[in-house]
C-alpha cells in the first residue's frame, strides 16, 4: 500500500450500530423487541482485503477502510441475514447500521 493509500484508509471507513432481534418470542407494545448486538464480529472484504471489527457493549463499531465497495458479513448470523454491500467514500466515514434476525418466533 502506498503512503497515499494508507492515509486514505485512515481518513475513511464505516461506523454504525448492529442490533439483533427479536429477543423474545412475543414482542409487546411499548417494549423493545431488539437489542444491541454486543461483541458481534463483522467481516469486511473485497478482492485481496479482509478486515474485521468487533462491536462494543452498545453494538457500536468503527473501522478504518480504504475507499471502495466491500461485502459485509456478521459472523454466526443466521436466518434472515442477507449479504450486504457497503461503499466506503473517500475522505470520510459512512454510516452503516445492521440488523441481525435471531429467528425467534
Amino acid at each position: 500500500m502506498t503512503g497515499v493509500a494508507v492515509l486514505a484508509a485512515l481518513l475513511s471507513g464505516l461506523t454504525g450500530v448492529v442490533s439483533r432481534g427479536p429477543v423474545t418470542p412475543v414482542c409487546r407494545a411499548g417494549e423493545p423487541c431488539s437489542k444491541p448486538y454486543a461483541h458481534a464480529t463483522l467481516v469486511f472484504s473485497r478482492p485481496g482485503v479482509t478486515k474485521r471489527a468487533v462491536t462494543d457493549e452498545k453494538g457500536a463499531y468503527r473501522i478504518a477502510l480504504a475507499p471502495g465497495r466491500y461485502e459485509v458479513r456478521v459472523l454466526r448470523a443466521q436466518f434472515g441475514w442477507k449479504p450486504t454491500t457497503a461503499v466506503v467514500p473517500r475522505g470520510r466515514y459512512a454510516k452503516l447500521n445492521l440488523f441481525v434476525d435471531t429467528g425467534i418466533r
